[in-house]
């Protein structure tokens, strides 16, 4: 059945996250610190080895690199349309929403905002997320999903063992994110490429890359409004199909 991929990766998030609440209750502050970065750390590392991997290519005895001014044009392309549309900003006005739904005295609600935009981005910004629904809704195959259901549950258990009960709400985001690239498989899947689908992993990496970089050194970065960024190499190519026709 299609979608059961991404029923599969929203309840390895709960679980993980229920899992993680579990050991928050038991950590002192300093624990709960090494661990947030340490995960800062491998996001790090999962961001950076997923840009060099996009960016980088073999060439006889040496490296070259390939796509660069399409990635360069796609993040300042992108960064001016979610400035604009300020994504940021929206979501975290969700997760404000949502925690003051939530009683005052829950545990965790401190950190919720960060935790539900934090974990949100790195659960959809990806190749897995886009190649696994993509196979999910044209082949009812849902092994990617299933790979990535369980990295997304172990990240998803120190997340909420750091940042809180917000985790819990990236399960939502990545059940409408996945769930549309399903059902909108049949029409987009023509203009995916393996090339366009590189390019648009490669953007992800990066911002996964910034996103360990907040989460290291407790900065700022707007990655939610640098999220267009990640579709301008699939618009570049509907752009170059309609000017083929013309």
């Amino acid at each position: 059945m299609a979608g059961t991929g991404t029923l599969i990766n929203v309840t390895a998030i709960v679980v993980g996250t229920t899992l993680g609440l579990v050991i928050k209750g038991g950590l002192p502050q300093r624990f709960q610190d090494i661990i947030m970065t340490a995960a800062g750390l491998v996001t790090t590392f999962i961001g950076l080895s997923g840009a060099l991997a996009g960016l980088l290519t073999v060439e006889g005895n040496g490296l070259a690199t390939q796509n660069t001014m399409l990635i360069i044009g796609a993040l300042f392309i992108g960064a001016l349309l979610g400035e604009w549309i300020n994504i940021e900003q929206k979501l975290e006005y969700v997760g404000e929403w949502c925690r003051i739904k939530i009683s005052s005295q829950s545990q965790g609600t401190s950190t919720f905002v960060e935790g539900f935009v934090t974990s949100s981005l790195l659960f959809c910004v990806g190749a897995m997320a886009i190649v696994g629904a993509l196979e999910d809704g044209l082949n009812h195959n849902f092994s990617t999903l299933f790979a990535k259901s369980v990295i997304d549950g172990v990240v998803a258990v120190v997340f909420a063992a750091t940042l809180g009960i917000g985790v819990y709400l990236s399960a939502a985001a990545v059940f409408v994110y996945q769930g549309s690239i399903t059902l909108l498989a049949g029409f987009i899947r023509p203009y995916l490429s393996e090339g366009v689908i590189g390019q648009m992993s490669c953007v992800g990496s990066i911002l996964i890359f910034a996103l360990g970089i907040n989460m290291i050194f407790d900065k700022k970065l707007k990655i939610g409004n640098l999220l267009p960024a990640m579709f301008i190499p699939l618009i570049y190519q509907l752009i170059m199909h309609l000017l083929g026709i013309l």
